[in-house]
């Protein structure tokens, strides 16, 4: 019994010291302008589309709609709201795409995606959750803009 205690204390003690290393290229301005806590992360608005109770059949009305849900698309990413977004392929929860908002509260987000033809009209249904992800999640909009041929 009192080797399997010695055991677990050098066990504990082992993974404590070897469990949190320092980072030698952090980077405290960077982190600091990007609002990251000791780990890298923070807290996000994550949006999940829903397809809506809305099932427009004219083309012509539906391209206009989609049209404008790519408008304010652009215009969120030019605001520095909106960091990621997409499509989800075809699924059994009729999940169509996610947004995730550099904003903190679900209510912000909520007033960025309002304007959104496609949720006005339910074409989409949006679903509003926190989440915590990389605080680096930004920095990866200036070179996507530099590697698209066609613009959505």
């Amino acid at each position: 019994m009192k080797s399997l205690l010695i055991l677990s204390a050098l066990f504990i003690v082992n993974f404590s010291a070897t469990g949190q290393v320092k980072n030698p290229n952090y980077d405290s301005t960077l982190a600091g302008r990007l609002g990251a806590d000791e780990y890298g992360m923070k807290m996000y608005v994550m949006v999940i589309l829903r397809t809506g109770s809305n099932k427009v059949q004219d083309k012509v009305v539906r391209d206009s709609l989609f049209a404008g849900h790519q408008r304010n698309i652009r215009r969120l990413v030019g605001l520095k709201k909106l960091i990621v977004a997409g499509p989800i392929a075809e699924n059994e929860r009729s999940y169509r795409g996610i947004f995730i908002f550099d904003v903190k509260t679900i209510e912000e987000a909520k007033e960025l995606i309002g304007p959104d033809p496609t949720v006005e009209q339910k074409i989409f249904e949006p679903e509003f959750y926190k989440w915590y992800g990389s605080a680096a999640l930004p920095e990866y909009l200036e070179a996507s803009d530099l590697i698209w041929k066609i613009r959505p």
